[in-house]
């Protein structure tokens, strides 16, 4: 039986084509866990399992596989770099412990570099950083190493140097032991040999050491008085790394290049040296589902059980698969476990673990175990299973909001229902793509994070579920608010028939919240004026009217909505009748608040050559960007980019990709994720809002 202090749970991360796919490839092939080495270029990677993974030559949805290196066991997630598909990075830094961060040691750290960043900070995880590509021309270790530092906010723990860099890189320096590894090239770098430093990386390993020492006795008290009274050692060195990582007081820093195959041994090396198994983590904490109680587990697989569904996923011969993270407790099949968010008990027909697509069966999973299990029909992204004994609920994700959506339907009736079976099913899979029918044209629509999501989407509808679908063009996910309060908004609902009537009565206050903070409803009446069912009924009817405005039909945000007054009829008055007085209440403020349209707004990174550099601004100002930031990178021989860093409404950037690729001969990139909502200028405001009449 395996030992929870032997176990990693860890995941890779980075802007897209950093090489994290291609550092998983080297990773299972250095392990044992494959024997062939995939590519991503020739669509071979075995993490890329997917059609269009394959053909697209990029990661979509996050994989799992198992393996072992230096007597530890390694649950690892690769996870997509796309922005289109951050929310596989959410689920996935949701449940591990653990992740390692890969950058182009050309392009250095990148906007979705600080994305992901930003996703593992919010839970907290431990991380430590692989600078690779350093045989790529323009490869800068040092302008990558102070990237981190600067851009990313913390301090970084130097525990290697490249030797040579570019088409001279052949090995690195181990600063901590002060020798040099050099890769062989003959063996497909599965040996290196260890030997001196050389004399051209001395002088950048010492003030490496020296940099890496200071760094550690400025975090860390107790290597702080090792370091004043006497020269640490190796290990005095390597258990303040650890201990550093783990409380996320700094980053320690690795290099190579993962596609001629340099730097992959050592960093697997780091990975079960300095970052944490489930025993160095503090106890999973948990509220009661029925009271305001907190309530913790530890590590321990002789506890109740506490277990986190981050995935779904619908597999052609199996059913429906759930990946879980087990906290605290153990599962044996066959087992029945509590979910404690739907309030139902489900049956686990099978345990498997998994290699990419591939399945391996399981007699138990255990506490610190990542796994898939067959046989919820119920459970969804982000609920707890438990013991009904001893109920938690843990804490769920959020997912950001779909920004664009287009219509789709079936070339055929008689595949209606199919399609929405089917998008069903994608949508327990992705909690970032929803479905919805307009009600005013009877279209199904389905919204995502980006063109490239929903492409996917139709793609899969068409081979997975054997579906040819007509879809419309891309459109805006606008949103509506108002713009001012509007005070004591009174409505009353009386409705009489031969019996028992219905009436409520409410009063209420609305106005603009700051954007991005959502909708909000609060109470400022007493309980003896109005019970707590009937004021549980109000805020459920306001809720529910803010899903459309009175502009057109789009979904209300950034509204708060007070409760101020009200009053009950003895016989009368029902949960029913305060629900719909609240909702007539909300439709009457939406009118009076001089109603807005917003747009999302998305930044945009765009990288490219100089000599392009004035259309490509242009153009952006074109599309009503707002340049907020120009860097220029030099490289040698005198070549030089541009980095644009701006924010553009997303109804202008449809179509920029050829756009950027026809002004820059296909040299230029962009980057674009969601920013913030914002008041749609007047001009285009009319715009919309004609063509929704």
């Amino acid at each position: 039986m395996k030992k929870l202090s032997e176990l990693r749970n860890i995941g890779i991360m980075a802007h897209i084509d950093a090489g994290k796919t291609t550092v998983t490839e080297r990773i299972l092939y250095y392990t044992g866990r494959v024997h062939r080495m995939g590519e991503v270029d020739d669509g071979s990677a075995t993490m890329d399992w997917m059609e269009q993974e394959q053909e697209r030559g990029i990661t979509i949805t996050s994989a799992a596989t198992t393996f072992s290196w230096d007597n530890k066991i390694i649950n690892l997630i690769d996870t997509p770099g796309h922005v289109d598909f951050t929310v596989e990075v959410e689920r996935a830094l949701r449940v591990l412990d653990g992740a390692v961060l890969i950058l182009s040691a050309v392009e250095g750290v990148q906007s979705q570099t600080e994305t992901v960043w930003r996703q593992a900070d919010r839970y907290q995880v431990p991380k430590i950083a692989f600078i690779n590509k350093l045989d790529r021309l323009g490869a800068n270790f040092q302008r990558t190493l102070d990237e981190v530092e600067t851009k990313l906010g913390t301090p970084v723990l130097p525990l290697q140097v490249p030797i040579g860099l570019e088409d001279k890189h052949t090995g690195v320096v181990d600063v901590v032991r002060k020798q040099g590894l050099t890769y062989s090239t003959e063996d497909m770098g599965a040996t290196y040999d260890i030997g001196q430093v050389p004399d051209e990386q001395k002088e950048e390993m010492e003030l490496k050491w020296g940099i890496l020492l200071e760094t550690l006795a400025d975090l860390d008290d107790e290597f702080a008085e090792i370091y004043l009274n006497c020269t640490p050692g190796e290990d005095d060195i390597k258990n303040a790394i650890r201990r550093c990582t783990i409380e996320n007081k700094a980053v320690p820093v690795l290099c190579g290049s993962a596609l001629k195959n340099k730097g992959i041994q050592p960093l697997l090396t780091a990975i079960c040296d300095f970052l944490p198994s489930p025993l160095d983590l503090p106890p999973v904490t948990g509220n009661h589902p029925k009271r305001e109680k907190t309530i913790t587990r530890s590590a321990n697989p002789d506890e109740s059980l506490a277990a986190l569904v981050f995935k779904i996923v619908t597999d052609p011969y199996v059913g429906r698969i759930s990946y879980i993270r087990v906290y605290s407790g153990t599962i044996k099949t066959p087992a029945h476990v509590y979910n404690s968010v739907k309030d139902v008990t489900e049956r686990i027909t099978k345990i498997v673990q998994m290699h990419a697509n591939k399945r391996t069966v399981l007699e138990q999973a255990a506490a610190g175990d990542i796994v898939a299990v067959v046989g919820l029909k119920k459970s969804s992204t982000g609920d707890t299973l438990c013991s009904k004994s001893h109920p938690l609920v843990l804490e769920s994700m959020e997912f950001p909001e779909p920004v664009i959506f287009i219509s789709v339907e079936p070339y055929t009736m008689a595949d209606y229902d199919k399609l929405l079976e089917s998008m069903d099913k994608l949508g327990q899979e992705d909690p970032s793509f929803l479905t919805r029918q307009d009600n005013d044209t009877g279209q199904t629509l389905i919204s995502g994070m980006g063109e490239l999501h929903l492409e996917v989407i139709l793609e899969r509808l068409k081979r997975e579920f054997g579906l040819k679908v007509r879809s419309g063009k891309p459109q805006v996910s606008y949103r509506e608010s108002i713009s001012v309060p509007v005070k004591k908004i009174e409505t009353k609902y009386i409705h009489q028939t031969g019996g028992r009537g219905q009436y409520g009565h409410v009063v209420l206050n609305m106005e603009p919240a700051g954007r991005g903070q959502g909708n909000s409803f609060e109470s400022a009446v007493s309980r003896r004026l109005l019970s707590k069912e009937f004021i549980a009924a109000i805020e459920e009817g306001v809720m529910d009217s803010l899903e459309s405005g009175e502009l057109a039909g789009y979904q209300v945000r950034d509204v708060k909505v007070t409760l101020v007054d009200g009053s009950y009829h003895a016989v009368d008055s029902s949960d029913m009748a305060f629900k719909i007085a609240a909702s007539m209440a909300v439709r009457k403020g939406l009118d009076q608040g001089h109603p807005i349209l917003l747009e999302p707004v998305m930044s945009v990174e765009v990288i490219v050559p100089t000599e392009y550099f004035g259309d490509v601004l242009g153009e952006l100002h074109s599309r009503r960007a707002d340049v907020q930031e120009t860097l220029v990178k030099n490289f040698p021989g005198g070549k030089t980019i541009h980095i644009l860093k701006a924010t553009t409404p997303l109804s202008t950037m449809f179509g920029y990709a050829t756009s950027l690729r026809s002004h820059t001969q296909g040299r230029g990139t962009y980057t674009m994720e969601f920013s913030h909502y914002k008041k749609v200028p007047h001009s285009v405001s009319e715009r919309v809002l004609g063509q929704v009449a």
